[in-house]
């Protein structure tokens, strides 16, 4: 056979080749997600954002692209675990959100890409240093020490004479301790004496609320991760009780009925982590991937929740907000 008709030949089989048997031959990646909370979906908040950012650089869930979540739902004990499933089902890279499932993902070995809620990840040993991770985990991480600071100036903006801040946050979360912490030591900068009301379970929100109905702060600050988001409702309707205003980190307490919140855009991040999969994808080692800053915060007030607790909101506060919920 002459090569001219091998060549034509072998065209003509690769062109009858069914379309099926072509597509078992392309890589196919596993992403899994996992959370302290609920498992993310793919198609609804930040689940939502994180997989269009996939598709948009070519991983297009049920062709290319399979997603593996997992969440524990508020049982950290479990999230170890549903870790181990996610390395046995073969994840070439898992997105976390908050720290016990960051901390589960180091310690698999897998790489890993910080979406939020991990705290600072060079202080709880997640990595090496912001430049050069040094691992397998690489991400987004917020500046606790700087929105702790704006957090607190925007309770004093709209409470001239704070002097007393209750803070609410989770005993058993290192990352979110740390964010206390820091956040605790920024008050004392200026002045504003922290009323600490650590958590560990359900139950202990009864004990919180029961120490500042003896002892009364000016304000909340609520400190996200897993427990106190599944226990929002909760802070949100004593707040409301006491006529109490509080300022959270996610604007989505906002919507829910909360007075304020202040924190990274979520979308953003999200978008930054899809960038991070995709470089992981393709090979990069996380190792050598630069933790990123968000670039971009949200400032957000709930007008209905500010009247109902009879506080008027100051205009140039207002004029600061980028979204205001009437």
């Amino acid at each position: 056979m002459r090569r001219r008709d091998f060549i034509a030949l072998t065209g003509k089989a690769a062109a009858a080749w069914p379309l099926g048997a072509l597509a078992q031959t392309a890589k196919v990646y596993r992403v899994g997600t996992l959370t302290a909370g609920p498992p993310i979906s793919p198609k609804a908040d930040r689940g939502a954002v994180l997989f269009d950012g996939l598709a948009k650089r070519g991983y297009v869930l049920g062709q290319n692209l399979i997603h593996e979540a997992r969440g524990a739902s508020g049982k950290l004990e479990r999230v170890p675990q549903l870790m181990q499933e996610l390395k046995a089902a073969g994840a070439d890279v898992v997105v976390t959100i908050s720290y016990p499932a960051a901390a589960a993902a180091k310690a698999s070995g897998v790489p890993t890409v910080l979406a939020s809620g991990s705290g600072d990840p060079v202080k709880t040993g997640l990595v090496e240093s912001l430049a050069r991770p040094g691992g397998n985990v690489t991400g987004i991480a917020d500046d606790a020490s700087i929105l702790s600071t704006k957090r607190l100036s925007l309770l004093a903006a709209l409470l001239p004479k704070l002097r007393r801040v209750a803070m609410l946050w989770n005993k058993d979360d290192l990352g979110m301790s740390m964010r206390y912490e820091t956040s605790a030591s920024a008050a004392k900068g200026v002045g504003i004496t922290v009323q600490p009301l650590g958590v560990r379970e359900p139950d202990d929100f009864n004990e919180a609320f029961a120490a500042m109905t003896r002892d009364p702060p000016d304000a909340i600050l609520m400190v996200s991760d897993s427990l106190t988001l599944l226990n929002r409702k909760r802070v949100i309707d004593y707040a409301a009780e006491h006529r109490l205003p509080a300022i959270y980190e996610a604007d989505t307490i906002v919507r829910d009925g909360g007075l304020m919140s202040y924190g990274a855009d979520t979308r953003r991040s999200f978008e930054r982590a899809a960038a991070m999969v995709d470089l992981i994808l393709k090979g990069a080692k996380p190792a050598a991937l630069p933790v990123e800053q968000p670039t971009r915060y949200q400032f957000v007030i709930n007008l209905k929740t500010a009247k109902s607790i009879g506080l008027e909101i100051p205009a140039p506060l207002t004029a600061l907000a980028d979204e205001v919920i009437e």
